[in-house]
């Protein structure tokens, strides 16, 4: 009996033992497995990181992030305070008023030529502003006496229009420097040389200059536009223009060109004016004098010569552009330029893309008053795309044609906003609101 207890011992502790000698095994492994992991986590901590890339929809929103050159715009667009100030001041501008913001004119046809020559800006003068707030006046020699005179005429006229809550005026004259210079005629400010003389130098400084210079002249007296510079290109010499024009090289002209405008708005106390597109330097005959101006042209050939100096100059800055009176060959409604929707609509808006104003050129020559009426004539040109009509013959008559107009439907209030928006722009910019 003792025996088979001892057996029975034996083998427990047989058993025991074996279980014992497993246990340290396991323990072994288990602690080999861990000097293991431990062994490559150090040596994967002690090298380099290695960077792979992610797919963007893998990555993590917070580190999901465009290259610098893709990244979206987030900044809106600068505010055009002076196109606030426009559309502000329109809102309260009658129908009448925003057709008469239309219209540049002697201050002789504003008191519907009752004097020969207006040197003050008298009663009769006032109540004509009162009852017809044009955009402008355009001053000639016979309006200029001398320095302190011109000054109280234009401050007077000014300031009585700023005073009833009408836009400001443009106070303008033809200031091209050379033969045409109305202020250096009359009031003994700077002369300058011919333009085709600047033009044989080719020295874009000096007509900077000339155009700063210019502008600080004029606008001393309370000038603001000046019709400059002559931006055709004299291609037929027999053209009206003459030494007017810097040269036969429509390179030069647009250097002269973009130099002249430059040097005129540097100050922002006057604009500049490039005339007379498409260009007139192919002409001819005489559009002051002749009952038509015809020039026979291929459109690219405007497009790669007479285009040039329109192009810098707009690219200069120019807040105008004045058109002429010339028929194009190539305009396919033969109309003369100013009241073609070819000319100003299709080539000088859609071509080269100028958003400044346009302006006619005088609707008192030969070549408009010959063959339309002012109203007519007037009408033609806004339906054409102009902002402002110079000079009309009869401003009455021109007023009262584009109104109708636009009471009987033939012409939108849309239309006129368009061009008032585009000149109250510019007069905010000269703080004339």
């Amino acid at each position: 009996m003792a025996k088979v207890k001892s057996k029975k011992k034996k083998r427990k502790q047989t058993r025991e033992l074996i279980i014992l000698i497993i246990l340290i095994f396991i323990s072994a492994g288990l602690i080999t497995a861990m000097f293991t992991l431990y062994a490559q986590r150090k040596k994967q901590a002690d090298q380099p990181p290695v960077n792979v890339p992610h797919r963007p929809e893998e990555a993590p929103a917070e580190i999901a992030e465009l290259p610098p050159e893709t990244v979206p715009e987030t900044t809106e667009p600068p505010v055009d305070e002076n196109l606030v100030r426009a559309e502000q001041f329109m809102q309260n501008m009658t129908l009448e008023e925003k057709i008469y913001q239309m219209f540049i004119i002697t201050p002789e046809e504003l008191v519907d030529n009752a004097v020969t020559a207006v040197v003050q800006t008298g009663n009769m003068s006032k109540q004509a502003l009162q009852e017809k707030p044009v955009g402008g006046i355009v001053y000639f020699a016979q309006n200029m006496e001398n320095a302190a005179q011109t000054t109280k005429m234009i401050t007077d006229a000014q300031n009585y229009v700023l005073g009833l809550g009408h836009a400001g005026l443009w106070i303008a004259v033809d200031e091209e420097g050379g033969t045409v210079a109305r202020v250096a005629d009359t009031l003994g400010t700077t002369s300058y040389e011919s333009m085709s003389a600047y033009g044989a130098g080719n020295d874009k400084d000096a007509v900077f200059m000339m155009g700063m210079d210019i502008a600080e002249d004029i606008s001393q007296f309370g000038f603001n536009l000046d019709f400059a510079p002559v931006a055709d290109v004299a291609i037929n010499p027999e053209n009206e223009l003459q030494d007017r024009i810097f040269s036969d090289n429509p390179a030069v002209v647009a250097d002269m060109v973009a130099a002249e405008v430059q040097g005129l708005q540097n100050s922002g106390a006057v604009s500049a004016t490039l005339k007379h597109f498409p260009g007139l330097g192919a002409e001819d005959g005489n559009t002051h004098e002749d009952t038509s101006a015809y020039i026979e042209r291929t459109y690219e050939e405007l497009d790669s010569v007479d285009f040039a100096p329109f192009r810098s100059g707009i690219e200069a800055g120019a807040d105008f552009i004045m058109v002429g009176h010339q028929t194009m060959s190539c305009a396919e409604d033969k109309l003369p330029s100013d009241l073609s929707k070819t000319v100003i609509t299709e080539w000088l808006r859609e071509k080269l893309n100028y958003q400044g104003i346009v302006i006619t050129d005088a609707h008192n020559m030969n070549t408009i008053i010959k063959n339309y009426s002012s109203g007519d004539a007037a009408l033609l040109a806004i339906q054409a795309g102009a902002d402002i009509v110079l000079m009309p013959d009869n401003l009455n008559d021109a007023f009262q044609t584009v109104y109708d107009a636009v009471e009987n439907g033939n012409l939108s209030e849309e239309r006129i906003d368009e061009s008032v928006r585009r000149i109250l722009t510019a007069k905010a910019k000269h703080n004339l609101l």
